[in-house]
């Protein structure tokens, strides 16, 4: 498998050799493999009702496919019914083009030790996506500046347990519609050193983003290896629009990932029911997975699912219940029986503020990704208020969290030294394992250790200032804040890409639109 810096043809020179030499390595954790097995609700008779319903609903409802003339020429072309904007597909077709689309890929990183595989066994966990309002406990909730998304970036990049950059951690209102893909993605390409996620936004923010990957990674490379991983989410109830769709055909063309994602709140745009949710959402999956296949056969793509569901109440989604969890597992049977990686769960909760209610609600919502087979968690840290808020605070709390993930799936071993025969043979009947030596032996890796929470007896952690659990996260928030350095970056390239921002910039008017 090449590497990324191997295709580059730039070489820096001194500048590139001293930034090399005074570089510094932040520790990230391996994507986790799993080696528990996947908690599955549904029967094969369940599984069978639920994908042949999907088929009815492609062949005799189909699906909308709005502004789109090239689409619904795809379309045509491949033998569905089009009328209007309306797509019916045939029973079996939309299934059949799936079949071109890869069962695992390797997202690369400029890093290649931190590239990740996305599918099989594995589990890639990102961050927030999408929310414009950002909290911490100095500044309260406020909209999010170009400052706060850097500072997430770095956040990220420092985080252990995070195997990726991810994308839009926060909405920088700050800086024009129009142009604030460009100074994210710059972001995430030189304050991190992990895979990262493209603009959807525009069809040709989404081909800005492809550009700037050339530079930093080099063009063939790019066209050879997907180093993107971007959210395609459809308007749920069943339609395609083509501001997503658009941004989905470059990276499709391109060869980049995309996760074709129904966006479901239950009761709202899906029925209330376990079945009939799992119904539209693999019907809405096969019409975008096939037609990013349509565009080209080959290109990555991930099963999505977001689910919440509504109070009936308050029409607010919820987060962290039986039934969106129901969902998640269903959906995640589905999307291993078409040999395709999944996306879904993440740290969602619907509180204010990072309580316990965050706390319940995200680890349900966390636990059902790991348990469902997730292969490419979003969300899984900084998620607040129903994702109108990405969160200092719950970010760095969330993160912490993430390694107890990756404890629970490795799993039990029953090698020599796990049987421990020989510790209980020490110790025998009365005795304390703390001082035997396969503890000695042992204890610095026997418990996933947090570097968060607090286990001090009440005596210390009194004369500490009795901190709660958001005060010793705001304290971990300016640690890594001031501990940050830059991941290292060829200088002639950081400076190709800065050029890059500024000429596309320069070429138009701010829009806030």
């Amino acid at each position: 498998m090449a590497e990324p810096a191997r295709k580059r043809t730039r070489g820096g020179g001194g500048a590139a050799r001293r930034a090399e030499r005074t570089a510094v390595s932040i520790e990230t954790a391996k994507y986790i493999e799993r080696n528990i097995p996947n908690y599955e609700v549904l029967t094969e008779d369940a599984l069978d009702i639920i994908e042949q319903n999907a088929e009815t609903v492609l062949e005799e409802i189909g699906v909308n496919f709005v502004d789109n003339p090239a689409a619904l020429q795809r379309w045509r072309d491949a033998g569905a019914d089009v009328q209007g904007e309306r797509v019916r597909i045939p029973r079996g077709l939309a299934r059949k083009l799936c079949e071109t689309a890869p069962s695992q890929y390797t997202q690369h990183a400029r890093d290649p030790n931190k590239s990740v595989v996305v599918g099989g066994k594995n589990l890639v966990l990102a961050p927030v996506y999408g929310p414009p309002f950002v909290r911490d406990a100095e500044g309260g909730r406020r909209y999010a500046t170009m400052d706060d998304f850097q500072k997430f970036v770095k956040l990220g990049y420092m985080s252990k347990w995070l195997h990726h950059s991810g994308g839009t951690v926060c909405e920088p209102t700050d800086v024009a519609v129009n142009k604030r893909h460009l100074d994210m993605l710059l972001a995430h390409m030189t304050l991190s050193d992990k895979p990262f996620m493209g603009s959807v936004t525009a069809p040709e923010r989404a081909q800005d983003c492809v550009e700037m990957c050339e530079i930093l990674f080099g063009k063939e490379f790019v066209q050879e290896n997907t180093v993107m991983t971007s959210l395609i989410n459809i308007n749920s109830p069943m339609q395609f629009d083509d501001v997503m769709m658009g941004a989905l055909e470059v990276y499709a063309k391109n060869n980049q990932a995309c996760i074709i994602s129904p966006f479901i709140v239950g009761g709202a745009m899906a029925p209330v029911s376990v079945a009939g949710t799992l119904t539209q959402v693999l019907a809405e999956v096969l019409a975008g997975i096939a037609y990013s296949q349509l565009v080209r056969p080959g290109a990555p793509v991930i099963f999505g699912a977001f689910v919440s569901s509504i109070d009936m109440g308050s029409g607010a989604p919820t987060f962290g219940t039986p039934e969106a969890a129901l969902i998640t597992y269903g959906a995640g049977q589905l999307a291993r029986r078409m040999g395709l990686p999944y996306r879904s769960a993440g740290s969602f909760c619907g509180s204010k503020l990072p309580d316990a209610q965050a706390a319940y609600e995200t680890a349900n919502s966390l636990n059902m990704g790991l348990l469902s087979g997730v292969n490419f968690m979003l969300h899984s840290c900084g998620w607040l208020e129903g994702g109108l808020v990405s969160s200092f605070e719950k970010f760095v709390m969330d993160a912490d969290q993430l390694g107890a993930l990756h404890g629970l799936a490795k799993g039990v071993s029953v090698d020599e030294n796990a049987q421990a025969m020989d510790a209980i043979r020490e110790v025998g009947p009365g005795g304390h394992y703390l001082g035997c030596a396969h503890t000695q032996a042992n204890f610095k890796e026997a418990f996933w250790k947090t570097e968060l929470l607090d286990y001090k007896p009440f005596e210390t952690w009194s004369e500490e200032g009795g901190r709660d659990t958001v005060a010793l996260a705001t304290a971990r928030v300016q640690k890594l804040l001031d501990n940050y350095k830059q991941p290292q970056l060829d200088p002639e390239i950081a400076e190709a890409l800065t050029q890059y921002v500024a000429d596309k910039k320069a070429s138009m008017p701010d829009s806030f639109t």
